[in-house]
């Protein structure tokens, strides 16, 4: 007999980073968090790190997360190191079958890929299984008007979400959306977290396909020009 694989809520993984900027290939990690959620969405478990980009932490960036060059300088560590044991702890959950949720993935694994890159390490090329609140919710909830940004989306799913921008309270408050999210939907999403994983490669394609089309619409982009589909790493 066939055993039914374990519901993924069960026990889910949560990552964030904060960083110099929005460009995934060029921008550094500032801070980052790894945390394990219980099925209540109780943190059991979390890392914190705070790294020295090896670079000027733009203003506007430190407006955003409240880290300051010289703060990074004096009291973050080498991102070399940083990188290596946040792709470690990351590759441990996700060994253990246990899923990680990001809001908006992509960002975040694709950054983290190249920093890897940048410091000469074993990168998560294929990280899996991700739950992407951002691509679960555009899809189940489509026509939902308003933004979707995290603490939007989180107060829409009535989940606190205090001190946002900061690294540990923005993963901890995507988790508990993603949980917020699978008894929401229950009918509509699968309970073994790598079928949804493949189902969300295929929606996070298809939102990319749709805003192309709308972009190219008001001129945003040219008609030969596309937006990159690729999920959860670019």
């Amino acid at each position: 007999m066939e055993v039914a694989p374990d519901r993924w809520t069960s026990r889910i993984g949560v990552f964030d980073l904060e960083t110099t900027g929005v460009d995934v290939a060029e921008d550094r990690i500032v801070t980052a968090y790894v945390g394990l959620l219980d099925a209540s969405g109780e943190v059991v478990h979390e890392e914190h790190w705070l790294a020295d980009p090896g670079i000027e932490i733009p203003e506007g960036a430190t407006a955003v997360h409240g880290i300051t060059t010289e703060h990074a300088r004096a009291h973050g560590r080498p991102a070399g190191e940083v990188v290596a044991e946040v792709t470690a702890a990351l590759r441990t959950l996700l060994a253990g079958g246990i899923p990680v949720v990001a809001y908006n993935a992509a960002y975040d694994f694709s950054l983290l890929k190249y920093e890897g890159e940048r410091h000469g390490l074993e990168c998560l090329d294929s990280p899996a299984p991700v739950i992407d609140p951002l691509v679960i919710d555009k899809t189940l909830d489509r026509y939902r008007k308003g933004k979707r940004t995290l603490d939007v989306v989180a107060a829409h799913y009535a989940v606190p979400l205090e001190s946002a921008h900061e690294a540990s309270a923005d993963a901890i408050a995507a988790g508990r959306v993603a949980l917020a999210l699978a008894n929401r939907f229950a009918d509509r999403l699968p309970e073994d977290p790598l079928e949804l994983h493949t189902r969300q490669i295929g929606w996070a394609r298809e939102q990319a396909e749709s805003l192309t089309e709308y972009f190219i619409s008001i001129g945003r982009l040219e008609p030969t020009e596309a937006l990159d589909g690729s999920w959860p790493v670019r």
